[in-house]
C-alpha cells in the first residue's frame, strides 16, 4: 500500500499552490501510486531508501513491459515534480530523480484532417438543429477554429466570450487571447439562445441538456463520432482539432510565433513540429507551380 497520507498531502499542493487541472492531479497521483506499488513502499519513512539506481531499474521494467517512451517520460515528470516537493517538505534528503533522465521520445508528426474533409458544405449536414446538434457543431468549431484544448473548452466562461474573442486560460493558469471569425460569434450566439431555456447552476459557458458542466469523455465521444463521418484516421480525437487548426494556419501563412501564441504554447520548439506537415504543403506547391517541378501530367 503506498504513503497515502503523504499522497493527500501532495494532491492538495497539486490543486491548491500549483493549481493543476483536475485531470492533470489525478494523472500524476496514478503515475506515483504505480510506482509506490512496483516497489511494494507501504510508508513515507522509505522514500528517503530510493536512489538513482532504483528509479534507473523501474525505467528499464517500464520499457521491458512495452510502455511508449513518450508514457515513461511523462510518469517520469511526475516522479521529478513529487520528489522535488518531498525535498522540501523535508521528507527526503536528497533528490534521486536529478541524476535520471528518459529515453528519447520517438517523434511523430501530428496527424490532421484535409481542408476539403472540413467544408461547411460536408459538416453542416451532421448536426441537427436542436440544443444538443447547435452545441456539438458549436464544440467543433470552438475546436477547429480556434485549437483550443478540450479541457480549456469545458471550464470555458460566459465572460470568456465577446463578440470578437475568446479569452482562454491554459496550461500553468497562462491566459491567452485567440480572436474568432464572424461565424462563429454567430453560432455562439444561437447557442446562447438555446442555453437559457435550460435551468443551470453551472458557472460555464458549455453544458449537457440537464443543465450540468461537461466531462471529457462527454466531449471525446461527441468529437469521435462527428469525425467518422469526415475522415478515415485511426485517431479522431479533439487533440486531431487543435493539430489540424495548426496546420491549416501555417499551410495558409500564419507565421510560428503567431501560432505559438494562438495554441498557449510555452516554446516555439513545441509549435515547430507543425512545420514538418507545412513542408510536405509546400513542396506540393512547388512540384507543380516551378517549370522544373516533377509535376505529373
Amino acid at each position: 500500500m503506498a504513503p497515502f497520507f503523504v499522497l493527500e498531502k501532495y494532491e492538495s499542493y497539486l490543486s491548491s499552490e500549483k493549481r493543476y487541472s483536475t485531470h492533470t492531479v489525478e494523472a500524476y497521483l496514478m503515475d506515483l501510486k504505480q510506482f509506490f506499488d512496483h516497489l511494494e513502499i507501504k510508508e513515507s519513512k522509505e522514500l528517503e531508501e530510493i536512489n538513482h539506481h532504483i528509479l534507473r531499474s523501474w525505467i528499464v521494467f517500464l520499457s521491458e513491459s512495452d510502455i511508449e517512451n513518450k508514457s515513461i517520460n511523462r510518469k517520469l515528470a511526475s516522479l521529478r515534480t513529487f520528489f522535488k516537493w518531498c525535498l522540501k517538505q523535508e521528507l527526503i534528503s536528497q533528490n534521486p530523480s536529478l541524476k535520471i533522465r528518459g529515453p528519447k521520445p520517438i517523434k511523430k508528426l501530428p496527424l490532421f484532417i484535409k481542408e476539403n474533409d472540413l467544408s461547411k458544405d460536408k459538416l453542416d449536414v451532421l448536426f441537427s438543429n436542436d440544443f444538443d446538434g447547435i452545441r456539438n457543431k458549436l464544440m467543433f468549431e470552438m475546436f477547429y477554429q480556434t485549437g483550443i484544448r478540450l479541457n480549456e473548452l469545458i471550464e470555458l466562461r460566459e465572460e470568456n466570450i465577446s463578440n470578437s474573442n475568446i479569452k482562454v486560460l491554459g496550461k500553468r493558469n497562462k491566459e491567452r487571447i485567440i480572436p474568432i471569425s464572424q461565424e462563429l460569434t454567430n453560432l455562439i450566439q444561437e447557442y446562447k439562445k438555446l442555453k437559457n431555456n435550460i435551468l443551470s447552476n453551472e458557472n460555464v459557458f458549455f453544458i449537457l441538456l440537464n443543465g450540468k458542466k461537461l466531462y471529457p469523455k462527454f466531449v471525446y465521444r461527441k468529437i469521435n463520432t462527428y469525425l467518422s463521418l469526415v475522415t478515415s484516421l485511426d485517431v479522431k480525437s479533439p487533440h486531431v482539432l487543435r493539430h489540424t487548426f495548426a496546420t491549416h494556419m501555417l499551410n495558409n501563412g500564419a507565421g510560428l510565433e503567431t501560432l505559438k501564441n494562438l495554441l498557449g504554447h510555452a516554446s516555439l520548439a513545441a509549435t515547430q513540429i507543425y512545420t514538418h506537415n507545412s513542408f510536405t504543403q509546400l513542396t506540393n506547391i512547388y512540384s507543380s507551380a516551378h517549370p522544373r517541378g516533377n509535376k505529373k501530367d
